[in-house]
């Protein structure tokens, strides 16, 4: 597929504070995504943390942040002369390569993957109202800032940051389905099994899982800072550690609900990865759950006629819902979520912000 405004393949570059080998959401979108537009054939250069001096982010260790990526990615990107540049993060790789699009006059999107001022806040006690001029900052110049689901868009809108487009997130149907068989570790507990996949950190809200008074047995699979002090505090959680490829999806597949506490992420995408394998959804009503489950349970736009999960502010409540809903419906549902469709969406912003000019801020650049 073509980009406006370009000759094809059109010469993208993409930048990001978070790439392998850590293991999260957004370095799995982009790296689906790189390997769909290269297939595409666009030709496609990454600026990542690897590239240069770095250090562990503060309180998120598995983030290497870059050390004074200036210059060398100012020289990466006037060597490869893209027609377009993504930015995926606001860290130091972005600021960076914000300022040298800025600079050249190069078109650029950005992308909303992350609900930091949340994530600081759980950290260091202050309102997030106070991290949030830094966002609007960061992206009032992008042509395009790409955001995974509605609600999050039209806060994003209502914050000052736009134009917002979408950009939603795939499963890899081979891997998760509702045929996976269980693991039979975590599938012979004593039911329900209620499951949890993600990082182990403050802002995921595991307490709030953890001390569920639902009956049956509680997984967590993941690794985290918070890991030592959770398994201090309950005995009596299974704690799996970190799973990957068929590993995880036989985790998935042995579960009966599939439970996502955290208040601040803006997807989750492990939520889509359960629902393929055919297991129900209980979370919070919150940004995440909301767009994915949806407030009545019946997915982001309510159009299922059949639950697939369910929100509530009682986190046993939303369980106990949750466990109704049949496998059948949530596999059926979870497979709607494609990695191709949401490459296309990925390429109709790019193409938007070819067919623009765009305007440098002097006091940015």
């Amino acid at each position: 597929m073509p980009l406006a405004g370009t000759t094809f393949p059109a010469r993208i570059a993409i930048a990001t504070d978070a790439w392998k080998p850590q293991v999260n959401g957004v370095v799995r979108t982009l790296d689906e995504t790189i390997s769909r537009l290269a297939a595409r054939g666009h030709e496609v250069m990454t600026i990542t943390p690897d590239l240069f001096a770095n250090l562990p982010m503060p309180f998120y260790n598995e983030i290497r942040l870059a050390l004074a990526p200036w210059r060398g990615a100012a020289r990466r990107l006037a060597a490869f002369s893209p027609d377009i540049v993504h930015i995926a993060t606001e860290g130091p790789i972005g600021w960076a390569t914000r300022r040298w699009c800025l600079k050249h006059g190069v078109p650029f999107t950005t992308a909303f993957h992350t609900r930091f001022p949340d994530y600081v806040a759980v950290r260091t006690g202050l309102s997030p109202e106070r991290f949030w001029p830094m966002m609007q900052c960061f992206h009032a110049p992008s042509r395009a800032v790409l955001a995974a689901t509605p609600s999050l868009r039209k806060e994003l809108v209502g914050r000052g940051i736009a134009p917002v487009m979408p950009w939603s997130r795939g499963i890899d149907a081979g891997l998760f389905h509702p045929n996976v068989d269980a693991d039979p570790a975590i599938a012979n507990l004593p039911g329900p099994v209620l499951l949890y996949v993600g990082r182990v950190a403050p802002e995921k809200g595991l307490d709030d899982f953890l001390r569920c008074q639902h009956s049956g047995s509680k997984v967590v699979v993941g690794d985290g800072p918070a890991l030592a002090a959770l398994k201090a505090r309950y005995p009596d959680a299974h704690f799996m550690g970190r799973l990957t490829g068929t590993a995880l999806a036989s985790a998935y597949a042995a579960a009966d609900c599939f439970v996502f506490p955290s208040r601040s992420d803006t997807f989750g995408l492990v939520m889509v990865e359960a629902l393929a394998c055919g297991v129900p959804v209980a979370g919070f009503p919150v940004q995440g759950p909301i767009d994915v489950v949806g407030p009545a349970g019946r997915g982001g736009m309510n159009e299922q006629l059949f639950p697939i999960g369910a929100v509530d502010e009682d986190l046993d409540t939303a369980i106990a819902r949750a466990l109704q809903c049949r496998r059948e419906d949530c596999a059926r549902y979870g497979a709607e979520y494609s990695w191709e469709a949401a490459t296309d969406q990925f390429v109709a912003a790019l193409s938007e912000a070819l067919a623009g000019a765009l305007e440098v801020d002097p006091v940015a650049a």
